[in-house]
């Protein structure tokens, strides 16, 4: 890992976050980028923080948002999404987590899980370089075309995770961030043209 991995924790107790920070300080490795309290800033903080993982208490969302949960919060395209319970969710919540960790976990799992989600989007940045793979390309494009993450699963027959994973690689190597710089990036290098987009 050439740089520690930024963790925003999303969590209304000072305690849990204080405990949380301190099992992350002692692995080595992570540096938590901020804490977010109120969930109404929880999309602008993470747009500002620039975070690789977001740790999230999903009893902070809304109903509506814990069942879509990176449509309502478009931050979380871009990062790795982990869920802190220590309540009872329904499975179906828990499906758009990459990863699920409870208050009850040893310290030495919860860095386990997130050392897995960050060692399999090593992984994929090591792959090569600054050029777009084939397969990036094809992301790139269907991003351009205005497809949501789950579409672009669907068409390429991938996992959410792997799309994710993907549009982090892109980003990291065109240096765009949003879909509309990303939708000029592909017109200009004439992967798509005006006709393509819907």
């Amino acid at each position: 890992m050439n740089r520690p991995v930024r963790v925003v924790i999303a969590e209304p107790s000072a305690m849990v976050c204080a405990g949380l920070r301190a099992i992350l300080d002692e692995a080595g490795g992570f540096v938590t980028a901020g804490v977010v309290t109120e969930p109404s800033m929880l999309d602008e903080r993470l747009r500002i923080l620039d975070a690789d993982i977001a740790i999230i208490n999903p009893s902070i969302l809304d109903f509506r948002s814990s069942r879509n949960l990176r449509l309502s919060v478009p931050s979380l395209q871009e990062m790795r999404v982990v869920a802190l319970v220590y309540g009872v969710f329904d499975d179906e919540s828990l499906r758009q987590y990459d990863a699920v960790i409870k208050i009850v976990d040893a310290p030495s799992s919860i860095v386990g899980r997130l050392r897995r989600l960050t060692e399999t989007e090593s992984e994929h940045l090591s792959d090569g370089g600054y050029e777009l793979t084939d397969r990036e390309r094809e992301i790139l494009i269907s991003v351009a075309r205005g497809r949501t993450n789950k579409e672009i699963a669907d068409e390429h027959n991938i996992s959410i995770h792997t799309v994710i994973s993907h549009r982090k690689n892109i980003t990291r190597k065109t240096g765009i961030k949003s879909v509309a710089g990303l939708t000029v990036y592909a017109l200009l290098n004439n992967m798509i043209d005006q006709n393509d987009m819907e």
